[in-house]
């Protein structure tokens, strides 16, 4: 049975690290939590939770046990803050995995996956839609809370967390599904700003709706993959990119990190790639004999 010493042990930690985040500070230097303001909790993201575990596993060298608490208490102080609060329409911690084993490989499509995907035959909307997660990275409530005002020319504007605008430049690939989706987009029935992307009823798109479109992307696809989330399309764009040279600080502005440090997470991949290469190495043999000296 979970203790409360527990419980609050596990929040403590996740406030600390969302100071952290939030101010660019290693977490180790923080130690009072009561700067942490709801706004900061009322911004927090499937991605944040993931690099939250992804810190306790890899810098705090987490156990699974340890970290299945971790994902029980987050969940549950979601909970009471949406269900007892009010504070919160949607839980950020609902489609939070519970580790199973005691490594996990890290989640992302490779590039002949991620082409598939880009190529598989889907409507106009959702073509543009994986277009773009795959290369901008954009978190999931950025995607949905574009509207058309957010394009100027060749570049959009990104509203981040914190409130914070960052402009994107738009490639080739963006540019020429965002032309093929207006000409078939259905129309606002709203009020208010016109989002850039609308349902088939015509309203904003919303975070579930969004989880529908790319799992049923996956399927069409014929990606065998479990857990390709929105989440994992940006985790994917950020790993594609720095493997084909992109520099940390680009990667940066292009994901909206506040700090470097968060951006980092996605440099891990090349070095078990080099560890595999070495694995490979067809020299990688023990000698059946050695010679005495």
């Amino acid at each position: 049975m979970r203790t409360r010493k527990e419980y609050e042990y596990d929040l403590t930690l996740f406030f600390r690290f969302l100071i952290a985040m939030n101010e660019g500070k290693d977490i180790e230097v923080i130690q009072d939590i009561s700067t942490l303001k709801m706004d900061v909790l009322k911004e927090v993201t499937l991605e944040d939770l993931y690099l939250f575990m992804e810190y306790c596993e890899q810098s705090r060298k987490n156990g699974v046990a340890s970290r299945a608490r971790k994902v029980a208490t987050l969940k549950s102080f979601f909970n009471y803050l949406r269900d007892k609060r009010r504070l919160l329409e949607e839980n950020p911690a609902t489609q939070l995995e519970t580790p199973k084993q005691i490594k996990r490989s890290p989640i992302y499509l490779t590039l002949t996956e991620a082409q598939s995907l880009l190529n598989s035959e889907l409507n106009p909307r959702d073509t543009c839609i994986v277009t773009w997660f795959l290369n901008l990275g954009l978190r999931v409530t950025e995607l949905c809370q574009l509207n058309e005002t957010s394009i100027q020319n060749n570049y959009v504007t990104v509203i981040g967390k914190g409130n914070k605008e960052r402009i994107i430049y738009l490639n080739e690939a963006c540019q020429t599904t965002l032309t093929n989706y207006t000409s078939h987009k259905t129309a606002y029935k709203g009020e208010g700003e016109i989002p850039l992307f609308t349902s088939q009823k015509g309203t904003r798109l919303t975070r579930q709706h969004l989880s529908r479109i790319i799992k049923k992307a996956i399927e069409t696809a014929g990606i065998n993959r479990k857990g390709i989330t929105p989440h994992k399309l940006r985790h994917t764009s950020a790993t594609l990119m720095y493997q084909s040279g992109a520099d940390i600080r680009s990667l940066q502005h292009i994901l909206g990190h506040e700090s470097v440090a968060t951006t980092q997470i996605y440099t891990h991949i090349e070095d078990e790639q080099l560890q595999q290469v070495l694995v490979n190495n067809p020299l990688n043999q023990v000698p059946t004999h050695d010679k005495d000296l």
